[in-house]
């Protein structure tokens, strides 16, 4: 635990609330100046000014910040802070999930700080709705559970959509693709075949979308659709759209279908779903069969084999049947890339590239081209390498 957490722990749980009332009901920002004389007015004393920069900072952060988690938010290497109750807090920071020397006062800290956090968002968090899942100002992911859903205590997950882009070249360097993998996927990108990047969670398919991403002509105009904005291609021509969810009286919602359509009428050289998990994909892949070229987006799959199956059942939602989905799957996307996280190491590589190629009975399989171990120097041809070669190469 920090020495600035340290000295916060003693705060008395009840000064610390109406603090926070106090400097909240003002409409004042909340400086460092509001909170001490907030503090002072609720009788409250600071410990002398040795310690009155450090203490304001970290009273400030319980205030209008993530409180203990605040430093491990401002990590640039963390990607995932996790708090399964007042006395576990565990981080990802790129070698895989840690456990830090974090620890809450109680309970009732970390609910007061799901709720605080969940408020700006306009969604509800507490007994009648125990759960919540919304995005943060910043771009920060939060997902919460209370108890008695939660019988541990109140769990937080909170996801940092990091700004930075890395190149393909720097995920060259950083093991995630050997160099004839780098090769192979500028010219996925520059045939504009449509394509989609596979994997489970925290495998890297943002990262490597974003990067691909800023591999496109820039010429062309790259239109992203995104529940939260996460990719971050280095392209002159990008335009955002990100869902809404409905507000607390459940109205006011956009979806990524919804924005999926508006898309389409603003031109989009590259039409792009951050991630493909919805009804939206029937409007993706009607996209893709009708003239707008080298779309792409990423989705949630065990293996790359497995991405047929998985946006088939995201079609049935939608009310597209089997053999519908599969028909314009043939005709409208061409590729998967699955990325893959090493169990031991928490390397995230990629590990395959399928064609997705229709069998006689018109289901749609994805067929391996090129394959990597994430320990070979190189990948190894599949398969479907030459029919890889055909589809890129045209």
């Amino acid at each position: 635990m920090s020495d600035v957490s340290a000295r916060l722990l003693p705060l008395d749980p009840d000064l610390l609330e109406r603090v926070r009332s106090r400097v909240a009901a003002s409409g004042r920002p909340p400086t460092a100046a509001h909170v001490a004389s907030a503090l002072r007015e609720e009788g409250g004393a600071l410990r002398g000014d040795a310690d009155l920069r450090d203490l304001l900072q970290s009273l400030q952060s319980e205030i209008v910040g993530a409180g203990p988690l605040e430093p491990l938010l401002r990590d640039p290497r963390v990607t995932d802070v996790l708090v399964n109750g007042p006395a576990e807090v565990w981080v990802d920071d790129g070698q895989g999930l840690r456990r830090v020397d974090v620890r809450f006062p109680d309970e009732t800290a970390v609910r007061r700080l799901a709720q605080r956090l969940a408020a700006p968002t306009g969604r509800r968090l507490d007994d009648a709705q125990p759960w919540v899942d919304a995005r943060l100002p910043g771009g920060v992911r939060l997902h919460a559970v209370l108890p008695p859903v939660a019988p541990g205590g109140t769990c937080l997950s909170l996801r940092l959509a990091r700004t930075r882009a890395f190149t393909l070249a720097e995920l060259v360097l950083a093991g995630s693709v050997p160099p004839d993998g780098e090769q192979l996927l500028r010219q996925v990108v520059s045939s504009e075949v449509a394509f989609l990047v596979s994997g489970g969670t925290g495998t890297g398919k943002t990262t490597l979308l974003s990067a691909l991403l800023g591999l496109v002509d820039p010429r062309q105009r790259i239109l992203l659709v995104e529940d939260a904005g996460e990719l971050a291609p280095t392209h002159p021509h990008v335009v955002r759209l990100e869902a809404r969810p409905a507000n607390v009286e459940g109205a006011g919602a956009v979806t990524l279908r919804d924005l999926v359509r508006q898309a389409l009428r603003m031109r989009p050289d590259r039409l792009v779903v951050g991630e493909v998990r919805g009804a939206e994909v029937v409007d993706l892949l009607a996209a893709l069969n009708t003239g707008h070229e080298g779309g792409c987006g990423t989705v949630h799959a065990n293996s790359a084999r497995d991405v047929p199956a998985r946006l088939e059942a995201l079609a049935a939602v939608a009310g597209l049947d089997r053999a519908a989905l599969h028909s314009q799957l043939a005709s409208g996307l061409r590729v998967a890339v699955h990325l893959v996280r090493d169990p031991g190491s928490g390397l995230r590589r990629v590990a395959e590239v399928c064609v997705l190629e229709r069998s006689p009975e018109g289901l749609v399989h994805a067929v391996p081209a090129w394959l990597w171990d994430g320990v070979a120097p190189s990948g190894a041809p599949g398969p479907a390498a030459v029919a890889l070669g055909r589809v890129i190469s045209r």
